[in-house]
């Protein structure tokens, strides 16, 4: 059977996209589930204004990208969380980038304890709180990922999530997501989103404004010991 005929689908337009190293770029700084502007975009994949213009345009033109006016500027961000969640697949069979300088390896550092991939914890701090969230029953691994466990209601609940929200939205409720950094499933799904959330609001971590890595604040490093357990040697040691 020729591939003009194969019932499968045709991955071959979306892997040429993403394999352009300019347009793979832009797609990482998306991987935090922000909007940015073209000319932020641009920068972080060192081209022109002119050539990101043109590269973007052809992502969104594929729906890998959702784009917006405001003011002088257009906005972008990834389509949907399954998009960032093949990004992030990608990354984790994807050899590691050569570091050439401290900068890098100081961002690799940051961006492997705690991150955010696309709506969710990612990295040391997303796998920790994972197995932590298993360990006390809230969660069950499967051989495809995650579920939910027996206590999931009660200890989801004390964290502020509220799993019946989170299972209403229309997209994947629960689901493991193999971590690029850890080599380990974190939790993703809108359960995972609701708990990064709460994180956000509870300022146990913070936003950065370089990349998507996570800062955890010293009130975070004390509700991960008393909540979840986790230490922060963990974290750094790893």
């Amino acid at each position: 059977m020729s591939a003009s005929s194969s019932p499968e689908p045709d991955i071959a337009p979306i892997a040429a996209l993403i394999g352009d190293s300019g347009r793979s770029a832009m797609l990482l700084a998306l991987l935090d589930g922000r909007e940015q502007t073209a000319s932020a975009l641009a920068a972080r994949a060192g081209l022109s204004p002119q050539a990101a213009t043109a590269h973007l345009k052809k992502l969104a033109a594929a729906g890998l990208l959702l784009g917006r006016a405001a003011g002088r500027n257009r906005l972008f961000r990834l389509a949907s969380p399954e998009i960032g969640h093949a990004l992030e697949t990608l990354a984790a069979i994807a050899p590691p980038r050569r570091t050439v300088a401290l900068s890098q390896s100081t961002a690799l550092a940051r961006l492997r304890v705690a991150r955010s991939c696309y709506d969710h914890l990612a990295g040391r701090l997303g796998v920790a709180v994972t197995d932590a969230l298993v360990e006390r029953r809230a969660l069950h691994r499967t051989h495809e990922g995650l579920e939910l466990g027996r206590d999931a209601e009660r200890v989801f609940s004390e964290l502020g999530v509220d799993l019946e929200e989170a299972r209403a939205q229309r997209r994947g409720f629960v689901r493991g997501c193999l971590d690029w950094t850890e080599r380990r499933h974190h939790l993703a799904g809108s359960a995972g989103a609701a708990l990064l959330q709460q994180f956000l609001l509870k300022r146990w971590v913070s936003r950065t404004s370089a990349d998507r890595a996570l800062r955890i604040t010293a009130h975070g490093y004390a509700a991960l010991s008393d909540v979840f357990g986790i230490e922060e040697r963990v974290l750094h040691d790893a």
